[in-house]
């Protein structure tokens, strides 16, 4: 077993419209340069997951799905995640939520961490993910990445001539680099605990 954490920094929405490809290229470099991980992008859109509709959970009974079945290996094959999503109408899109849906024993006893967007810092879809990362047992950092406000209009084409997100790393660096450090932690003692 590999002592090197293998993180996936999971981009949680597929409209081709997206702007979540932005901040999800910002946090995988952000965390490659800590430089004691493997990060991995995984993009939901080459998944073509579809809606969840198996017997059970993968908790009960084998997935039939080929599609589903090869997310689970590949969720499997993590030791730690960071959630990139916006908030669609106070929570996660649901995309990230078949996706979340469609896995379960290949969740267990990891750790997460979380860059949220919106108008209001997509806080509202952060504290839903923490809610259904409990019942998927996992374990989430208490510091997370929210793009909100002024900030996230700046970056956001939304907002006229959108700036990279390197642009706002005085208002979000310091939650990202708080975030990533206790994914470490958290990863490192899940990781343990599992082995």
């Amino acid at each position: 077993m590999s002592t090197t954490p293998r993180i996936a920094v999971i981009l949680g929405t597929t409209r081709d419209s997206r702007f979540g490809d932005k901040p999800a290229h910002w946090i995988v470099e952000r965390a490659k340069a800590r430089g004691d991980w493997d990060v991995e992008l995984v993009d939901l859109k080459d998944f073509d997951l579809p809606l969840f509709n198996e017997v059970a959970s993968n908790a009960w009974l084998p997935t039939e799905d080929a599609k589903a079945r090869k997310w689970q290996e590949t969720i499997g094959s993590f030791d730690g995640f960071i959630f990139v999503t916006p908030e669609y109408n106070r929570s996660i899109t649901g995309a990230l939520k078949n996706a979340l849906d469609q896995a379960y024993v290949e969740w267990n006893r990891k750790a997460f961490g979380i860059v949220s967007y919106g108008s209001v810092g997509g806080t509202r879809a952060a504290e839903h993910l923490r809610t259904i990362g409990i019942e998927l047992q996992m374990a989430s950092t208490r510091s997370a990445v929210h793009i909100g406000g002024g900030d996230f209009f700046s970056v956001h084409p939304l907002g006229g001539d959108p700036k990279p997100i390197s642009a706002i790393e005085g208002s979000i660096g310091g939650s990202a680099d708080a975030m990533l450090d206790e994914l470490d932690w958290w990863t490192r003692a899940t990781m343990a605990a599992r082995g």
